[in-house]
């Protein structure tokens, strides 16, 4: 299975003048296709650090999404940053000139040669369809550029996975199960978690604590995230061990 990362990148964000949107809609775009996010990074507009995460990225081999700073403004360094990352010129792709050139003639706008280097891409990249306003974003190997504005880059999101990783929906499906162990310790149970993980290869197991309130006592969600098979087996052990512990618990 690939893992999928997503680099949100903004001066806007960083500085809290604007709330990130991106990342809860990532989750949910792939989690209806049976996928998530193994990672996310916030970065603000400085390209030699763009350039440094980029680098990075682009040698593991993972499905990253990158929203923001593609445009061409003083404050937007994306598109320069992947280029320098990759070790590649930027060029005037063919397939956005012609996306370019069609949305101005829609205006009814010339066609500047600030509004095509909007076009400009790293070398080899792909164009990345825009159906808010024709303006396109780019692919370059796994690495998907898209723009900030969600109202663009979130349907550009999903063009990306339906067409160019299909076969990875569903194949890393995953359920999870968990129970709530009242007045629960995570030091006490930690042997226990420990041992299901070791049992069942695969599973992740996790523990949220809550200190309670005035209407539910103190209490630890413990659980099981995997396949459903391992899952099911899993949860089992758990509810047995807690018992064994002195614990009592309900199922959340």
């Amino acid at each position: 299975m690939r893992t999928y990362g997503a680099i949100i990148i903004g001066d806007e964000i960083m500085r809290g003048k604007r709330l990130d949107k991106h990342f809860a809609k990532l989750t949910e775009i792939l989690g209806a296709r049976g996928l998530h996010l193994s990672w996310v990074e916030y970065l603000g507009d400085e390209r030699p650090r763009l350039v440094e995460v980029l680098r990075r990225s682009l040698a593991s081999g993972d499905v990253v999404f990158s929203c923001g700073g593609i445009g061409v403004t003083p404050d937007d360094h994306t598109r320069q940053a992947a280029a320098l990352a990759a070790g590649v010129p930027l060029e005037l792709h063919a397939d956005a000139e012609r996306e370019i050139r069609a949305r101005m003639a829609e205006l009814g706008q010339e066609v500047t040669p600030a509004r095509l280097e909007l076009g400009t891409v790293p070398r080899g990249s792909r164009i990345i369809p825009n159906p808010f306003n024709r303006i396109p974003g780019f692919s370059y190997g796994d690495h998907h550029f898209l723009p900030g504005f969600p109202q663009m880059a979130w349907p550009m999101a999903e063009w990306v996975l339906d067409t160019y990783y299909a076969d990875d929906f569903r194949q890393g499906t995953e359920v999870e199960a968990a129970i709530l162990v009242w007045e629960g310790l995570e030091g006490v149970m930690l042997d226990l978690m420990r041992q299901v993980e070791a049992d069942f290869p695969g599973i992740t197991v996790f523990s949220l604590p809550s200190f309670g309130n005035e209407t539910v006592r103190r209490h630890v969600e413990l659980g099981v995230r995997g396949v459903p098979v391992q899952v099911e087996q899993a949860i089992e052990v758990l509810k047995t061990g807690v018992v064994a512990l002195g614990y009592a618990f309900d199922k959340k």
